[in-house]
């Protein structure tokens, strides 16, 4: 890896820590308050990030974390589609 370019950092919502944005999924909030989860990274509005780990999405449920920080209501649809990425890159 070049000394240039550095690894950018983002915060999980939940566990609080700086982590590498890879491991990390995002959570977006657009203009017309749709909550989606943003694979690419690139879309735009406010984004949450969270570990891509189940139990930390778990965790991020009960405690409502994505909507604290979305300033938005997260439907269960939304962690199921979480849960089902994180299944999806420990299988592949």
């Amino acid at each position: 890896m070049s000394k240039g370019k550095k690894t950018p950092l983002r915060k999980c919502v939940v566990t609080q820590e700086m982590v590498p944005k890879q491991q990390l999924i995002r959570i977006v909030r657009n203009k017309e308050g749709e909550i989606f989860v943003d694979e690419t990274g690139k879309k735009n509005g406010r984004g949450a990030y969270v570990k891509s780990d189940a139990s930390v999405i778990e965790t991020a449920r009960q405690k409502n974390s994505l909507a604290q920080q979305l300033k938005a209501n997260v439907t269960d649809d939304i962690y199921e589609q979480l849960l089902q990425i994180v299944q999806g890159k420990q299988n592949g």
